[in-house]
């Protein structure tokens, strides 16, 4: 999450025309049922008839905006499941699910059957009431056995969300020094490892740990940067990492690379995403196996709310779509 200005953002969320959905406690049961709408938008506006980023071929993409709440903003992290269940976590710890829809050539077209929960702290009080250090949420990953794991920012811990809705509690986080505002953004099972285990990627530095809740966390491999931030990451069928790098300027706006590693860490392929591109804060990416040894890559981006240091922006909650095949 980018940071934002406390008063703007104030006014911001007080000024919205649409009233805001409750948002019920509990981070696991139904929560409150919103209408996600999704509007299609082009791989290249200057050139719509584009499909294809090398090897990445665009499965469709939609910005994403709801008129029953002023809270779905600011999604930093995605998974999906191969049947299509979505889950995203919003940097003011609300937690969204649905399910992806696909039109008949099997396109990204938007996302149903929605809900929009409020994730709780260890006090079982709203985590946006207790601030943006408190709040600023930015990983997100299921269990098997449905418990939810989240981890955070400024304040950086990792919570556990019990899957009956219980209070949430501290999980084993890496054991160092974190950057201010750039620490645990990556989050992702583990269970070629273990049912309890889960990988943590550091924004600043690339390293990830490999975590169990039974033990503790332990380095585990460093992600090349290349002078770029790492945002998110996802497990790759039949082993190997996909990870997103993020970098801006002024000059080029919004960079984002997503690459491929094997089981071996070795770089398999590469695509980057950058203007005239439909391209805006991604930050979540998620890794879907299709038939036919074909890979479906789910990107969403962080909005940031529209607002970036005081002043509004033009970021969107945009949802990508690439069906990739191994070389």
């Amino acid at each position: 999450m980018r940071r934002l200005a406390g008063a703007a953002l104030a006014l911001l969320l007080a000024g919205c025309a649409a009233p805001m959905a409750p948002l019920p406690a509990s981070p696991v049961a139904v929560g409150a049922a919103i209408q996600v709408d999704a509007q299609a938008v082009p791989l290249d506006p200057t050139n719509p008839a584009r499909d294809r980023i090398g090897a990445f071929v665009y499965a469709g993409g939609v910005v994403l905006t709801s008129r029953q709440t002023s809270r779905l903003h600011g999604l930093s992290d995605l998974k999906v499941a191969p049947d299509g269940r979505m889950l995203a976590l919003g940097d003011q710890s609300d937690l969204l699910e649905g399910r992806i829809v696909l039109d008949g050539a099997g396109r990204l077209a938007g996302v149903s059957d929605a809900t929009l929960i409020a994730l709780r702290d260890e006090d079982g009080r709203d985590l946006y009431a207790g601030g943006q250090r408190e709040y600023d949420s930015e990983g997100v990953m299921r269990f098997a056995n449905g418990d939810l794991l989240a981890s955070f920012e400024q304040h950086d811990r990792i919570l556990l969300f019990p899957r009956d809705g219980g209070l949430p509690r501290r999980a084993p986080q890496p054991e160092v020094v974190y950057t201010d505002n750039k620490g645990m953004e990556a989050l992702v099972g583990a269970p070629d490892v273990a049912a309890d285990a889960y990988r943590v990627g550091l924004e600043d530095s690339g390293r990830v740990y490999l975590c169990r809740l039974s033990t503790s966390c332990a380095h585990d491999l460093d992600l090349d940067l290349d002078g770029s931030a790492l945002v998110a990451f996802d497990n790759m069928p039949g082993g190997g990492l996909a990870y997103l790098l993020r970098t801006y300027s002024p000059l080029r706006g919004n960079v984002v690379q997503l690459r491929i590693l094997d089981r071996a860490g070795k770089l398999v392929d590469r695509m980057e995403i950058a203007r005239p591109l439909t391209v805006d804060n991604l930050e979540g990416v998620a890794v879907v196996p299709r038939p036919g040894g074909v890979v479906r890559f789910y990107l969403i981006s962080d909005d940031n709310f529209g607002v970036y240091d005081g002043k509004p922006t033009d970021q969107r909650t945009l949802l990508l779509a690439f069906d990739w095949k191994r070389p």
